[in-house]
């Protein structure tokens, strides 16, 4: 028991964010079956301050939920899914964009997706809740597929396809099943789609919304100009160069975690495992 918790340990801090999210997904997965789940009607009850309300009245005071309703799931079926496709997303956003950029993107397009079904029900006028990590999922998704559509995918059963075809077909899907069933969702799935294409649009044009989150309020120290003094002194005799020698156990730790972005995880040995373990405490 004690190997397994060190491994998911060792995984959380080194896995990557895409791993974490998925992790504090599953984590709120499992207590809200501990917590909001009916046993005897098989059926989950979220409460007002974690499920997304389209009543404008609910959701004024408790605007936390634009965020939280993100991290929680309606059953087993509906975080598998998401969660797998999470994955199969983040490896292919964070081929081009860094790790802030993936984070700032998922929240942002909660948050906008969040939006979108409170407005788009009151348009409605229909009154429901939301939980699910699909809007933020799509937008990551789409906006990987706007910065490389025509990139090939392999898919199990399907073979190599363009990225963008997959995309168009889950697209076209959230359009024909819109008045079907879970209008909400789809309005949600949407809106994520829009935010992620338009999130790429404006990072090729310069402007990284993901800065909103990561330090909004840090300042560039670059000024305009620069006055420079030239020193027509004769130079100093150039110091004797010194060999710095990096740390065997920082080097042992740097090996082993180029290991890991070339194989991932799983392949470190036992060993391996233990040493990252005990140089991270």
């Amino acid at each position: 028991m004690s190997s397994i918790l060190d491994d998911i340990k060792m995984q959380y801090q080194f896995g990557g964010v895409a791993f974490r999210l998925i992790f504090w997904n599953v984590l709120c997965f499992l207590v809200s079956v501990l917590f909001f789940y009916n046993f005897q009607l098989g059926v989950f009850h979220f409460p007002s301050w974690i499920a997304l309300s389209s009543d404008p009245n609910v959701f004024i005071t408790m605007p936390w939920t634009l965020i939280s309703y993100a991290f929680f799931h309606h059953g087993i079926g509906h975080l598998f899914f998401n969660m797998m496709v999470l994955h199969f997303s983040s490896m292919l956003f964070l081929t081009f964009f860094n790790s802030k950029q993936f984070m700032g993107l998922y929240l942002l397009s909660a948050l906008f997706s969040g939006v979108a079904f409170v407005v788009g029900y009151y348009f409605l006028q229909m009154n429901s809740s939301m939980v699910g990590a699909s809007g933020a999922i799509m937008a990551i998704l789409v906006a990987t597929t706007t910065y490389r559509p025509l990139m090939t995918v392999r898919l199990l059963f399907f073979g190599n396809v363009k990225l963008w075809h997959l995309t168009a077909v889950i697209l076209v899907l959230d359009f024909m099943q819109f008045k079907i069933e879970n209008t909400g969702g789809h309005i949600a799935h949407l809106a994520g789609a829009f935010f992620g294409f338009i999130f790429i649009k404006l990072l090729q044009n310069g402007m990284d919304l993901s800065r909103i989150l990561n330090n909004p309020f840090k300042q560039s120290k670059r000024t305009p100009f620069k006055k420079v003094h030239k020193n027509y002194s004769k130079p100093l005799a150039k110091p004797s160069s010194r060999i710095v020698v990096k740390d065997k156990t920082q080097q042992q730790i740097d090996e082993i975690l180029d290991k890991i972005s070339q194989s991932g995880y799983d392949c470190l040995t036992q060993e391996e495992k233990e040493f990252l373990f005990k140089a991270g405490k």
